[in-house]
């Protein structure tokens, strides 16, 4: 893989300077597409391929807008810019879409092209038109800014700490704090800032679900699960894969996560284990602090990633460069961390909250392996063949992960800190897993009641969490909080649905470096071969050509847990 500089490619469809502000700037190449005649294989060709870079173009100017946006959340002039693509863009986009998904079928050289390039593509293309509704259109334009609403409501999200403001993601670095009263000051205070918004978020969300609702019925669909997997395209699996997984990792993984549980319990000498001593560390260690500055961050990522490849590491030099990376926490910034690919350039951009935290560090080269995948597929043909369904996108992501611990003395210097980093990874591997099947066990119970109330959803979701977490960690008197802990996961809320991709691109991840533990550079090879296919291929064979199984069942997760455990073992 070669990274150079890299400039913006020059088009051959639209002009190289457009500016997006109004519909009228961009429809009239929408109709040159729905008008244009096609009268040979060529023509076809060429027609895709103009598709693609009116795709490409559009998606990028969308996604400035959000980046724009996330980084601060205060300026309304940004929100003003991200609203108006989703108010007066995106709803007239939609049926222009569809009447060129009608055409793209109907097309008389459809099948003269290359089926073995094309085949997951048309199977998308087909599926989007079998689902899409006129009458959905002024929904969905809802539904992409009321979603919005969580990113601000949480982004605003502080507490008085010691005489200081601070956010969020600051205040949970505290819980590693060897200090349990102040552990337990934190864990009090963030929670009652989070209850402050309690009913704002379960108001939101009440819309939320009704707006999905009403979708799936205009779309035929008995509920909005049942949408929501047609519209992600999961053509690989099926709902009742989805409740093996939970079942698998319930029966497989909370097992691990109990003894992890009862030894901590014993290592801190505690009558009772509480929500606030799950992170701190069990020998009495500060917490683990790998770098100082987001440049020091991404300085010794680059680093690390250039003992695993040297053109890895060449991408996030180009990406800094570039000033495609905005790390630190901030107060008005909104919560989480993303890649965000840019089609049309090819050079994606990360977005994360940085406290100087071992967790930052995972997020860094977690959205790092994002980063290789866009850089791997930026030459594949067709913008829709750059994007990747979740479980293939997080495989490469969830997989940098592990395989970059490998290379962890870059910020560890000391010995027992980087054991005791590869140990928290591991961990929380595990302890990821039982979340996502939580979260995803939920979303399916509240899209199959869309009538539920707040109290029912809140009973619900203790209901399903009691079912994966470790039976050690006492909540007595805390119920309420634990009740309301899914308004945590943005997931929920902005991508309902998308979230199992993790779990299962987890699994593949293990298995993804118990290959690279074997034989590094065939893992890499591999790991590598799989990521170029972007989605060209089906999953199970994109996962078959990383080497791995796309496999849920008890016997394959047991197989994995226990590699895991045997690793932890040798730590």
């Amino acid at each position: 893989m070669e990274v150079q500089q890299i400039t913006a490619p020059v088009r051959r469809f639209l002009p190289n300077e457009i500016r997006i502000d109004s519909w009228e700037t961009i429809e009239k190449y929408f109709k040159d597409l729905t008008e244009r005649n096609i009268s040979s294989l060529e023509d076809f060709k060429k027609w895709l391929l103009d598709k693609s870079e009116l795709e490409a173009v559009l998606s990028e100017d969308m996604a400035w807008r959000y980046i724009k946006m996330t980084c601060d959340t205060t300026d309304e002039k940004l929100t003003d810019s991200f609203t108006f693509f989703v108010e007066q863009i995106e709803p007239h986009i939609a049926p222009y879409a569809n009447e060129l998904n009608k055409k793209l079928v109907a097309c008389s050289y459809l099948n003269e092209l290359d089926e073995n390039l094309y085949r997951i593509y048309i199977r998308g293309v087909k599926k989007a038109l079998e689902i899409y509704r006129d009458e959905n259109i002024p929904l969905l334009t809802k539904l992409a800014t009321e979603s919005q609403k969580y990113g601000a409501i949480t982004g605003a999200m502080t507490i008085d700490w010691k005489g200081e403001t601070i956010t969020m993601q600051k205040a949970g670095s505290y819980l590693k704090d060897v200090n349990r009263t102040i552990r337990e000051q934190i864990f009090i205070l963030i929670q009652k800032r989070r209850e402050e918004d309690k009913d704002k978020l379960n108001d939101l969300f009440s819309e939320l679900v009704q707006l999905r609702h009403q979708v799936a019925l205009n779309a035929g669909f008995k509920n909005y699960r049942d949408y929501k997997f047609a519209e992600l395209g999961r053509f690989d699996y099926t709902v009742n894969d989805c409740f093996l997984f939970h079942e698998s990792i319930a029966k497989e993984i909370l097992p691990l996560a109990e003894a992890s549980s009862l030894e901590r319990k014993k290592l801190l000498k505690l009558e009772l284990l509480k929500p606030w001593d799950t992170e701190v560390d069990v020998e009495g260690r500060t917490a683990l602090h790998p770098f100082e500055t987001s440049e020091e961050l991404i300085n010794k990522s680059i680093e690390c990633f250039f003992k695993i490849r040297p053109a890895y590491a060449d991408v996030l030099q180009l990406m800094k460069s570039m000033g495609h990376l905005d790390l630190d926490s901030r107060i008005g910034k909104a919560p989480g961390g993303y890649n965000y690919p840019l089609y049309e350039i090819g050079v994606p951009f990360i977005f994360m909250n940085s406290v100087g935290a071992h967790r930052d560090l995972v997020t860094m080269v977690h959205e790092g392996g994002h980063a290789i995948h866009s850089f791997v597929t930026r030459d594949l043909e067709i913008t829709d063949f750059k994007s990747f369904p979740s479980e293939v996108a997080e495989l490469a992501s969830m997989s940098m992960e592990l395989i970059s611990m490998e290379h962890w003395e870059v910020f560890f210097k000391n010995e027992d800190d980087l054991k005791r980093a590869k140990k928290e990874q591991l961990q929380d591997a595990l302890k990821t897993l039982l979340w996502i099947a939580a979260v995803d066990k939920f979303q399916h119970w509240l899209y199959e009641n869309p009538t539920h109330t707040v109290e029912e959803r809140m009973k619900g979701w203790e209901n399903v969490i009691n079912q994966f977490n470790s039976k050690v960690v006492d909540w007595t008197g805390m119920e309420n909080i634990k009740a309301r802990s899914w308004q945590n996961q943005l997931h929920i809320f902005e991508v309902p649905f998308y979230y199992i991709e993790y779990g299962m691109a987890q699994l593949g991840a293990i298995a993804v470096w118990r290959n690279y533990k074997r034989n590094p550079e065939k893992a890499l090879d591999d790991y590598e071969a799989a990521l170029r296919l972007g989605y060209t291929k089906s999953i199970p064979e994109i996962y078959k050509t990383a080497g791995i199984e796309f496999n849920f069942s008890r016997e394959y997760v047991r197989e994995l847990a226990q590699f895991v455990k045997s690793e932890l073992d040798k730590i």
